[in-house]
């Protein structure tokens, strides 16, 4: 059996077939099989031209993938420590933060599902929202409001 090996090209593409990537992950996954730093540059500069390689489509997927138990301010910093741009981020959270009173919502009622009976508990759950990253306002309106909305 002859062991064949990938190209550059055929492993960036074969990367972005599973998920999307930043382009700073993109360098990192494709530094240890290129000869210069300079060859990657330009690979990943025609994946952008073409549109295969896209930051703005990475941060809405991962956004929409986070939604689900996390606030705006964790999909924020887990999109910029990935490497993703300012205004990409800010783009993100855009549409992140329509959703987040919602997403707090169905958050608390699949861990709690009741109001807290007493300042301990209301406490205890407010703490929970927020280490999830949802804003202070969001969680003051679904603890307020319940299960009633």
């Amino acid at each position: 059996m002859v062991k064949r090996e990938i190209s550059l090209r055929g492993r960036a593409l074969a990367m972005l077939a599973r998920r999307e990537h930043t382009r700073a992950e993109m360098l990192r996954k494709l530094s240890p099989h290129s000869e210069s730093p300079e060859q990657i540059e330009q690979l990943l500069d025609a994946l952008a031209a073409r549109g295969w390689l896209s930051e703005a489509r990475f941060a809405e997927s991962r956004a929409h993938t986070l939604a689900r138990k996390f606030g705006s301010r964790k999909i924020e910093h887990d999109l910029r420590r990935r490497g993703v741009s300012a205004e990409v981020v800010e783009q993100t959270l855009e549409r992140s933060l329509a959703q987040e009173l919602e997403n707090c919502r169905a958050a608390w009622r699949r861990k709690f599902g009741v109001l807290p009976q007493s300042a301990a508990e209301r406490g205890r759950q407010m703490r929970f929202l927020a280490g999830r990253g949802f804003s202070a306002e969001a969680v003051r309106q679904v603890l307020k409001a319940g299960d009633a909305d």
